[in-house]
């Protein structure tokens, strides 16, 4: 022990065992025997001076302070995990990078894009965690962040990979009717909005000289442009959506716009990383990738 914090061996035991529900599966993960992981548990219970889980026969089951424990402890694991993977990438020690990401941009475009990098880098492990906010590299463990912005984040560089350009509104075909359907019935149509863009159906009014009622303010919230799809898909309502987001499935037919004025956009898409004398040779790789992508059609 240090400082009253329990071995890493005894925490790794203990969450193995809360997450599995079993000492056998949790020893069969670590590696260790069966009684080398019931030890770790119950020295740490002896330790701690609480009871972690309740044992009906061969059968365990977490406490009330054992589940609770558990979860904070999975999380600082799971964090040690993260930092050792970006300090082994930036220090060049591995062919990897942790790039943070905004959720649609990177389950709408990066992924599908991303067997083509693997195949032409099979070496290069890219590893991707959500972010939609914006933060400090130095707190994180990325080596990267690809995000939506005004421009690069200071004490960064980087480069804008491709302009967002503008949000187009778009429905269910059949509430567009066909998409001859008339202005007033078009904007009748429940209003979706995303929660980080709370103000974007507010500026498409004023872009079209339109007023801007409860009606069209009072619409639902969702947190991801992919659940505002969603919505949109369902006939939930009408919704603003990045053209390049929206475009496959007007062309495809699963979505139409109502009416025909998109709200035009200056951010964009960013791909960006600490202002350092070097880079690993992995994320110079990975960002000649990307702007080729971003530049293809």
């Amino acid at each position: 022990m240090r400082n009253g914090i329990p071995n890493l061996s005894a925490l790794q035991a203990f969450e193995a065992t809360a997450r599995l529900g079993s000492f056998s599966r949790a020893a069969e993960e670590l590696a260790l025997t069966h009684s080398a992981v019931y030890r770790q548990v119950a020295s740490l219970e002896a330790r701690l001076g609480v009871q972690l889980f309740t044992r009906v026969r061969r059968r365990i089951v977490l406490t009330d302070h054992g589940a609770e424990y558990a979860g904070r402890i999975r999380h600082h694991l799971d964090q040690i995990e993260k930092d050792t993977f970006g300090l082994v990438s930036r220090t060049g020690m591995g062919r990897s990078i942790h790039v943070a990401v905004v959720p649609t941009l990177a389950t709408t475009w990066l992924i599908p894009r991303l067997a083509d990098f693997q195949r032409l880098q099979p070496d290069i492990t890219v590893s991707l965690s959500v972010r939609t906010l914006p933060f400090q590299f130095k707190d994180q463990p990325f080596d990267a962040a690809l995000y939506h912005g005004d421009g690069l984040w200071p004490g960064t560089q980087g480069v804008l990979l491709f302009p967002e350009r503008e949000l187009v509104p778009v429905c269910a075909p059949h509430l567009a009717e066909g998409g001859k359907r008339p202005r007033a019935g078009a904007l009748a149509l429940p209003h979706l909005h995303l929660s980080s863009r709370p103000d974007a159906w507010r500026h498409w009014y004023e872009a079209n000289q339109l007023p801007y009622g409860p009606s069209a303010a009072g619409g639902p919230r969702y947190e991801l442009f992919t659940m505002v799809m969603a919505a949109v898909q369902a006939g939930l309502g009408v919704g603003l959506i990045p053209r390049f987001l929206a475009q496959p499935a007007l062309d495809a037919g699963m979505l139409a716009m109502p009416v025909p004025q998109a709200l035009a956009v200056e951010q964009g898409y960013y791909f960006g990383y600490p202002r350092r004398d070097e880079r690993s040779e992995a994320l110079k790789v990975f960002e000649t990738w990307l702007k080729s992508t971003a530049a293809t059609p």
